[in-house]
């Protein structure tokens, strides 16, 4: 055994018998993912009852520490899922990743906000966010590869998230612009018989608003 060898074995039997505690600043949640903690504070925002860890999650987003309010409200959705402060948690937890610019998941956080809570109050603002979003997409912004990395514009996943937010309040007064807007992501990728029944479908359910209905078969008409 030469004296390479000798000295790696010393170096990890000195490891295995004199252990140490090194602090933990990544942690792993199941649900959550990795969240950073400093040194000391594990847990330290962690709360027993849903209202308190609420409470964290909100006063960490008005004073704009998004990261603590995320990781505060997805324990509230993770921990007490049917409590009546996840609506609100849910809510933080899209805001979160929309201040952060992460559109594409904010979207997603939302969706999973208007299936899983259709009576919540601010059911017309989150769809308007929703809206936001999708506007952003068609105008040309990208879409993440695996949520992170900037690949592609899409006008189908466009076309989709604008289909979504027709469906998620078909009645309310942003769906009939969100169908018009299924029309143009169509026309962008240049399938035109789909944009024809994205905007006759904006025309015929929406024919009681004459100005939503006359754009959609002039739009038609185009296509």
């Amino acid at each position: 055994m030469n004296r390479s060898s000798i000295r790696l074995l010393l170096i990890v039997f000195c490891l295995l018998a004199f252990p140490y505690r090194s602090p933990a600043p990544f942690i792993y949640t199941p649900g959550e993912g990795w969240t950073y903690e400093p040194v000391g504070g594990v847990g330290k925002w962690q709360r027993p009852r849903a209202k308190d860890q609420l409470d964290i999650a909100q006063a960490a987003f008005d004073k704009a520490d998004y990261s603590l309010a995320l990781k505060a409200a997805r324990r509230v959705v993770r921990v007490w899922p049917l409590s009546d402060y996840a609506p609100q948690a849910q809510y933080l937890v899209g805001r979160c990743f929309e201040v952060h610019g992460n559109d594409e998941k904010a979207f997603k956080e939302y969706q999973k906000l208007l299936e899983k809570h259709p009576k919540m109050l601010n059911y017309e603002e989150v769809l308007r966010r929703q809206f936001h979003i999708a506007e952003k997409y068609l105008a040309g912004k990208w879409f993440r590869l695996w949520g992170v990395i900037p690949f592609f514009p899409s006008m189908e996943r466009t076309s989709d998230m604008f289909d979504k937010v027709v469906k998620n309040g078909p009645y309310s007064d942003i769906a009939p612009h969100a169908q018009l807007r299924v029309g143009v992501a169509r026309e962008k990728q240049h399938n035109y018989p789909m944009a024809v029944k994205a905007y006759e479908l904006a025309a015929d359910r929406y024919h009681d608003r004459p100005n939503i209905a006359a754009d959609a078969l002039f739009r038609a008409g185009l296509a």
